[in-house]
């Protein structure tokens, strides 16, 4: 029997297969963002022994919050705090740089339900009523959600009136999710229960549905199907799709813990990791031969106060697309090419300059053995519809002319 572990990632799936005989077959196909289980079955088809075990990494909760592509939620709240998340913590986003912003929060604040009720420290302040309850859940109803998120101020000591909420909610609209934040993080700090919640709610239409679809076709082709978490453990499918937060980091993780295991078996136990994917790059410590966890960090600008290894993630994969802004700065991400059309260099129909475009045009290659994908020449790329990014005002190579003479390549 066979031990199989797939990471599928926004532009390619690969596969790392251990056989009982210790043999290790590994495998890498373009994924399939209409469906990422296509391509994680096409590699797995590529093996000839039965799969005994698979343990999923999936970056499709990560890339969800990087390219702002998940639910479109309401959140209710208690009245009164429906301003939390933009008010945040009152820290900057850069210590010494006065203009840059925090990511915005997940949820439009148009999209925000107060609720007239309030807990305290010792329970009721403000009794919940019925025509209350009657009052938010068609308030969210005219709203036309996806996703609903439920965070009360002092739910996760007293969370009696927010279960009232949530099960008026589930009732009123059952194929509508529903995340409660005494459900997903029952801990005080009002701010990052809020954004987790939210987060939560942002991504488990998209997280689930592909979790439901995964794991009906798993069962007639594979044993044991196990999802791998942000904090380097695995979970069932069916609890997996109920913490697709916990999800924001899967992908990642599994590098991490790899990067562990390595480190012990050739004696080195203070690592500093390094996965660059096709839409984000993703850095980790391992220390004294363990990785660093960490329960207060963010993903994408995006506060998320689950248990988690503690990863650096930005938006800055090989398939990040490059362009030069209003006031001529080049910019790369959060915008990514994906496997389909992917890198202009792949001659799939990508037209958009991205990083493995420019390492291709800098002199890099990609060996034709390893590569799913065949890549265009140099020569063609120079010539490509976007060289005219190539070389904006005031970047001066060597040997070029003084920046007042540059002008945009034709």
């Amino acid at each position: 029997m066979t031990r199989v572990g797939v990471d599928v990632g926004g532009t390619f799936t690969d596969l790392v297969a251990v056989a009982a005989d210790g043999a290790i077959v590994v495998h890498k196909v373009a994924t399939t963002p209409e469906d990422p289980a296509v391509a994680l079955f096409r590699a797995i088809e590529a093996l000839s022994a039965p799969v005994e075990l698979l343990v999923h990494g999936t970056t499709i909760a990560t890339n969800a919050l990087l390219e702002r592509r998940g639910a479109r939620v309401v959140l209710v709240t208690t009245r009164g705090f429906e301003d939390l998340l933009w008010l945040r913590r009152q820290d900057r986003a850069a210590l010494y740089d006065l203009a840059r912003d925090h990511a915005p929060p997940l949820v439009a604040r148009s999209d925000v339900v107060g609720v007239a009720e309030r807990m305290g420290p010792a329970g009721v302040q403000e009794p919940l009523s019925d025509p209350e309850v009657a009052r938010v859940v068609a308030a969210v109803q005219t709203l036309a959600p996806e996703s609903v998120a439920v965070a009360l101020v002092f739910a996760f000591r007293h969370p009696e009136h927010e279960r009232r909420i949530a099960a008026a909610r589930r009732g009123a609209l059952a194929d509508v999710p529903v995340a409660a934040s005494h459900e997903v993080l029952p801990v005080f700090r009002e701010f990052e229960r809020f954004s987790t919640t939210t987060v939560e709610a942002y991504l488990r239409p998209k997280v689930s549905s592909y979790l439901a679809r995964l794991d009906r076709e798993a069962r007639s082709r594979i044993g044991t199907l196990r999802i791998m978490t942000s904090a380097g453990g695995t979970l069932a499918p069916a609890a997996a799709a109920c913490r697709a937060a916990a999800l924001a980091l899967s992908g990642p993780a599994g590098g991490v813990v790899g990067a562990q295991l390595v480190g012990a078996a050739v004696g080195l136990p203070e690592l500093l990791t390094l996965d660059m994917g096709g839409t984000s790059a993703d850095a980790s410590l391992v220390t004294a031969g363990s990785a660093v966890h960490d329960g207060g960090g963010a993903v994408a600008g995006v506060p998320l106060a689950l248990p988690a290894i503690l990863i650096e993630t930005v938006s800055a994969g090989g398939g990040s697309i490059a362009r030069v802004d209003e006031g001529g700065a080049l910019k790369v991400g959060p915008d990514s090419a994906g496997a389909v059309p992917g890198p202009a260099c792949y001659r799939r129909g990508g037209t958009r300059p991205t990083v493995t475009d420019a390492c291709l045009v800098l002199g890099g290659s990609m060996p034709p053995r390893r590569s799913p994908t065949s890549c265009g020449s140099t020569r063609t790329l120079r010539r490509a519809p976007w060289r005219r990014w190539a070389r904006p005002p005031g970047v001066i190579r060597p040997g070029s002319p003084p920046a007042s003479s540059l002008s945009r390549a034709p």
